[in-house]
């Protein structure tokens, strides 16, 4: 099943673009997109803990993007 990409329109009103990661450490970043997650939208297949796990995401970094996704109405996929 593939989940819909979240995507806001363009400055210009025209095409939508995806919607970037909050600023987080470059470990963390790098850290994700090892696994693919590049995108808001794609941490919504994972749990809290599974992003905590990867090396290179610390303890603050759950904080940033649980309240990235809450501006735009998502959650991690247990809350």
């Amino acid at each position: 099943m593939m989940a819909s990409l979240l995507c806001s329109q363009d400055a210009a009103g025209g095409a939508t673009v995806p919607i970037d990661l909050p600023k987080t450490s470059n470990p963390a970043r790098r850290a994700l997109a090892e696994i693919g997650i590049t995108h808001l939208d794609q941490l919504t297949g994972r749990t809290a803990r599974e992003i905590l796990k990867l090396h290179g995401v610390g303890p603050s970094t759950i904080p940033i993007l649980r309240e990235a996704l809450a501006a735009h109405g998502l959650s991690f996929r247990d809350e």
